[in-house]
């Protein structure tokens, strides 16, 4: 079969729109200023849909408006991805306080957090951080949604996925501190949700000394499991595991 030029570059032209649509990256929302966050993400599991994340700059009084310091809120959507209608929300006002243990990344998380053989939710991960390198300080807090019909609805709410502390001269000498946390599909259930297992792992590095002298040793501690159950409305986190 033979095609004209005409109909072999309207081909052309209509493949190259195509590939464009395929791999078109999607579109952060728009911020009302330059303190905010604000990412998208596609969610694999279900092609054609898109998830958005914003975390804005709330005016308080009690803090210096000039910067990044102050409350934050917290808007999640489920969009198409064809016409970036929305199709499920979620809005916290006051979400956040930024200060000196401030605000740094926002992240969305598309694993594979099949909780009901119907039902997959998606994280955010959002990180604060310290300002001090002599006494660090750093947490990422992991937050699951599901889908509800036109509203989403958080299921585990701010576990601390990775933490970091410690006190040391920034050269050598001092002790600093990091547990990082990951979370596995269970293979029991509760209240039709399936449990949550999450292995946290401790380190320690100990430093001494100074210049040439230091001697520095890391310890990792054997990783310890936790079971996360749901009670029917969200899954309950032991004391020390919610951010705060």
């Amino acid at each position: 079969m033979t095609l004209k030029s005409g109909l072999i570059g309207s081909l052309a032209a209509c493949s190259l729109i195509m590939t464009a649509q395929v791999f078109a990256e999607c579109a952060p929302p728009p911020l009302s200023d330059d303190f905010g966050l604000s990412v998208c993400k596609d969610w694999p599991a279900y092609p054609g849909l898109t998830l958005t994340a914003t975390s804005q700059h709330e005016a308080n009084s009690s803090f210096d408006s000039s910067g990044r310091d102050g409350i934050y809120d917290l808007s999640l959507a489920v969009v198409s991805g064809s016409d970036l209608k929305p199709l499920a929300s979620f809005h916290q006002a006051s979400a956040f306080v930024s200060d000196a243990f401030g605000i740094e990344d926002l992240q969305l998380d598309t694993a594979r957090y099949t909780l009901t053989p119907e039902l997959r939710a998606f994280g955010v991960r959002i990180r604060f951080s310290g300002s001090s390198r002599a006494n660090p300080m750093a947490e990422t807090w992991l937050s699951l949604y599901v889908k509800e019909g036109n509203q989403l609805r958080p299921v585990l709410d701010r576990l601390i996925t990775e933490a970091e502390s410690g006190e040391w001269d920034t050269n050598c000498a001092g002790e600093r501190y990091n547990t990082v946390r990951t979370v596995e599909i269970g293979k029991t259930s509760s209240y039709g949700f399936a449990d949550l297992i999450v292995k946290s792992v401790a380190t320690s590095i100990i430093g001494k000394g100074e210049g040439e002298a230091c001697e520095s040793r890391s310890i990792t501690a054997k990783p310890v499991l936790t079971t996360l159950r749901y009670n029917g409305k969200a899954y309950v986190l032991p004391q020390g595991f919610k951010g705060v």
